[in-house]
């Protein structure tokens, strides 16, 4: 299926437009994370979270607020209370920085402050449906694993590509996912989302998204090589992003539409996961046709024709077709 029957767009005409507006973003999100810093996730910071059911309407949140700063001194100041799930359900989610013991019965220590206070405020009748503890170990280890796991993807990701492609490809292809990250974190920060497991998930999904998305690019750059050996590695890029065209706005579409409805119908416990995934598939899409390729042209110079890159390129295409079964006509 093809959307675009035989599109010329100059896309590379853009590519610094397209990179200014990319700085633009991480720098202003930088300046949020400098400012406001970036909310993490019970799992990292450590912490309490009660998940309370009332069974009328809930109070408004500066009553509960005054009633948790009441009951637990020092550690109310810094609840985060909001509501939780939809209207209908009357649910209210309270997390506060404190722990208990990080083992034993009296982990659930500042869980059991958080009820009483509650109950000692007399702000109605509500039940716990659900808690969760994570202690400051325990988040510390968290941290260091979602860190090592994102590192490791993205050197696996430059290896990968150079051996397959060149070693521009390979460079062209990191930038841009670690451009996508950056972009995806200035958007959490910018619309205050908790960094929790689920958004690691997401993010380490859309890395490889990006990846896959500028692979598709990059395969028909090396395809065009073959046969424009006389053209610069600009128009080539070009032409192989215009070629791709119909199917990066045919995956992007779907995977868009996937991610809006785990946001709108997911609930509150997928708000972070799906909004993260849209972010990163718009900004996984538009960093392949303009980052990727800009950073891939910029270091290999656009000056250089395609015969003196096609010689350049890994001998895998060679040996793949060497080890090719030939197949034999029935006589």
């Amino acid at each position: 299926m093809k959307i675009f029957k035989t599109p010329t767009f100059d896309f590379l005409r853009w590519r610094w437009y397209a990179l200014a507006l990319s700085w633009l973003v991480i720098l202003a999100g930088f300046g949020v994370m400098m400012t406001r810093g970036l909310q993490l996730g019970v799992e990292f910071s450590g912490g309490t979270i009660v998940i309370l059911q009332f069974d009328q309407q809930p109070p408004d949140i500066g009553t509960i607020r005054g009633a948790i700063e009441t009951g637990l001194p020092g550690d109310g100041q810094h609840a985060v209370i909001q509501r939780y799930g939809v209207e209908s359900q009357r649910q209210l989610m309270v997390r506060v920085p404190s722990v208990g013991q990080e083992s034993g019965a009296g982990l659930s220590e500042a869980a059991d402050r958080v009820v009483a206070a509650l109950k000692g405020a007399g702000v109605g009748t509500f039940t716990v449906i659900g808690t969760e503890i994570v202690g400051p170990s325990v988040g510390a280890d968290l941290k260091r694993k979602g860190i090592l796991a994102t590192v490791l993807s993205l050197a696996g990701i430059l290896f990968y590509i150079a051996f397959r492609f060149q070693f521009s490809f390979a460079v062209g292809t990191v930038v841009a996912t670690v451009h996508d990250l950056l972009v995806t974190l200035a958007f959490l920060a910018f619309f205050r989302y908790d960094l929790s497991l689920n958004v690691i998930a997401a993010i380490l999904t859309v890395t490889g998204y990006s990846t896959n998305d500028t692979i598709v690019i990059f395969d028909r750059v090396r395809e065009n090589l073959r046969g424009m050996r006389r053209d610069s590695l600009y128009d080539i890029v070009n032409l192989s992003v215009n070629q791709t065209l119909s199917r990066t706005v045919i995956t992007a579409g779907t995977a868009l539409l996937s991610a809006l409805a785990l946001f709108f119908f997911g609930g509150d416990v997928l708000h972070g996961f799906a909004f993260t995934m849209m972010v990163g598939i718009i900004t996984g899409t538009y960093s392949s046709v303009f980052i990727a390729s800009a950073i891939a042209i910029f270091w290999q110079g656009r000056s250089k024709s395609a015969g003196a890159l096609a010689k350049a390129a890994p001998a895998e295409a060679a040996a793949a077709r060497a080890r090719r079964p030939t197949s034999r006509r029935a006589s």
